[in-house]
């Protein structure tokens, strides 16, 4: 699997390099001349040096040798397909320097070791050296072997201009691919983030059972020890024998307890997940109304539902507890998403009066019937069925009952003509982050 992947890389920088032999001659005449005839300021060095910045694995000595023959061979072609009195000699005596700035410019990139720095504005002044470098040894041999001449002040001030030019540019270009970058990473976290929210909420909605269920265990276990130990004493004063039944009710006692200890276990494992992710536990209301709203958009879509959400949030609010939040309006949220058939809206809203906060989650869809209505909290009751005609667990709304009577609040139904509006009053302290 390692040479394989070894391979692969190594075929995908060969065609890069192919790719950088054919791009960088062709953005090379796309150039404007802003002195004179002999300075021309093109988009092949500003491509080749992002692509040395960019393509790290590739070595920038081959990548310049191959690319400066391309550009130099490129050019020859072009002196042939245009010029009537085409030389050879001439051609590769005046394209040859060409070839020298490319290899020049990659060697000192590779010597310098540019691609160990981050900052932008350093690798900016490596960019200007270089590029001052290449140019003069490119424009020496050019002077010496074609013009016959001497290379000015004046020519050596154009070359700094036009290096400043071009590096900048090209560095301006590399940090506006990594501000995309950074931005779609920001957004890949959040998403990530939302969905760990949701599955850390609907986690502790199950701790919360589990709980409930310890305190079941615990109550069964001491009844039924109580149970055995009146029989005992029952015997004794009878002075009858001790019969089978008394000690099933010990045995009960036991199983109970050992069911009791398997449930803390889960307990223990649950709560440590939920604590040990690296997720805040409280959050500004906005960030979670938009959680919500993201969320069962992704679940209207999922079920081919066409459903428009708003988010109202009134007054001044602090930070929430987020899995209680989440459990308690995205519960309703998702009932709502579920009892729409196909399209329609749902209202969030949120609002602060004093020391409570009242959620109201409102939709359009087909309502309550009024035979159900006092029976819409009850533990395992549900009208929903699956396509195969598997109920529902029935326990979203008793959870959510339970829990906010709990807390000292109080959720409830409200409807009139098409639709619901379920509502939760609880008090702000036992949702507000502390201090």
């Amino acid at each position: 699997m390692a040479d394989l992947r070894a391979d692969q890389l190594q075929s995908k920088d060969f065609w890069i390099v192919i790719a950088l032999m054919v791009i960088v001659p062709i953005a090379g005449e796309l150039n404007f001349h802003p002195f004179d005839n002999v300075f021309r300021v093109s988009f092949g060095t500003p491509i080749f040096f992002f692509s040395l910045l960019f393509f790290r694995k590739i070595s920038p000595v081959v990548m310049g040798l191959l690319v400066g023959t391309s550009v130099s061979a490129f050019r020859v072609l072009l002196d042939w397909m245009v010029s009537a009195d085409f030389s050879l000699a001439v051609s590769l005596t005046e394209r040859y320097p060409t070839f020298f700035y490319y290899f020049t410019y990659a060697l000192l990139f590779y010597l310098m070791r540019v691609n160990r720095f981050q900052h932008p504005l350093l690798i900016g002044c490596f960019g200007i050296t270089i590029e001052i470098t290449s140019s003069l040894i490119e424009l020496m041999l050019f002077h010496l072997f074609v013009l016959g001449t001497a290379v000015t002040i004046g020519a050596l001030n154009k070359i700094i201009i036009i290096a400043v030019f071009r590096s900048f540019f090209v560095l301006a270009f590399i940090n506006m691919m990594k501000l995309y970058e950074l931005r779609l990473k920001e957004s890949q976290t959040r998403r990530e983030n939302e969905n760990m929210l949701m599955h850390l909420s609907n986690l502790y909605v199950e701790s919360v059972y589990l709980k409930k269920t310890l305190q079941n265990a615990e109550t069964i276990t001491k009844e039924s020890y109580n149970l055995y130990r009146n029989m005992i004493d029952f015997k004794k004063d009878q002075g009858l024998p001790i019969e089978n039944w008394g000690k099933k009710a010990l045995r009960i006692a036991g199983e109970v307890h050992e069911i009791k200890k398997d449930n803390q276990r889960i307990f223990a494992g649950l709560s440590r997940l939920i604590s040990s992710e690296s997720l805040p536990e409280y959050m500004n209301v906005h960030e979670l109304a938009y959680i919500i709203v993201r969320i069962n958009q992704k679940y209207a879509a999922l079920l081919g539902k066409k459903i428009e959400f708003v988010s109202q949030i009134r007054g001044e609010h602090p930070n929430y507890h987020i899995y209680l939040m989440l459990s308690f309006i995205n519960n309703l949220v998702a009932n709502a998403v579920e009892a729409i058939e196909n399209t329609g809206t749902i209202t969030v809203s949120i609002d602060k009066e004093e020391n409570w906060i009242e959620c109201k989650v409102i939709d359009d869809g087909p309502g309550v019937p009024s035979k159900y209505k006092h029976l819409i909290f009850k533990p395992g009751f549900t009208s929903k069925y699956g396509e195969d005609g598997t109920p529902s667990t029935g326990i979203g709304l008793s959870y959510i009952k339970e829990m906010s009577e709990e807390l000292g609040g109080e959720v409830t139904l409200q409807t009139s003509g098409k639709g619901c509006i379920f509502i939760i009053r609880l008090p702000i302290l036992c949702l507000a982050e502390k201090g």
